[in-house]
């Protein structure tokens, strides 16, 4: 699978982890940055990911940030985005079963590398249920500037 990965200092540590478990694992990973600890801001690494997803240069993708929350809030930002901040494995089930989620957020402050292998591992290999599912996916990708 092509996968695309991209976080900030905070999740900088997680991010090694996960790249290293993707490509054990025999994905092709491109990672965006950060490249170092350096304190640096979570939304420039979102558009790259989010931009891969939605030219389908790449079929998934994944954030890392201290806690997830922001990496969530920038990915989300964007039409036909559905970026799920997961910390358990059910989560990570349900996120692509029901959610079709196209890109995985993790907390570097939170999520252990152990964990975070399992929940990218169920994340990586559930697959959209589609049914009824379908309809309320398309009604996100409706969703504009005014409610």
């Amino acid at each position: 699978m092509k996968i695309v990965i991209g976080s900030d200092h905070a999740g900088y540590e997680l991010k090694k982890a996960v790249v290293e478990h993707l490509l054990e694992s025999g994905n092709e990973v491109v990672d965006v940055g950060t490249d170092s600890m350096e304190s640096c801001d979570y939304p420039d690494f979102a558009p790259p990911v989010v931009s891969g997803i939605k030219s389908g240069d790449f079929e998934r993708g994944i954030l890392v940030c201290g806690t997830g929350l922001g990496m969530s809030m920038a990915a989300n930002r964007y039409a036909g985005v559905r970026a799920a901040l997961v910390s358990d494995l059910f989560s990570a089930e349900m996120s692509r079963r029901h959610n079709d989620s196209n890109v995985l957020v993790l907390s570097g402050m939170i999520t252990a590398p152990p964990l975070a292998r399992k929940i990218v591992d169920v994340w990586l290999s559930t697959e959209f249920e589609g049914g009824r599912h379908s309809k309320r996916i398309a009604k996100l990708d409706q969703i504009g500037d005014t409610p």
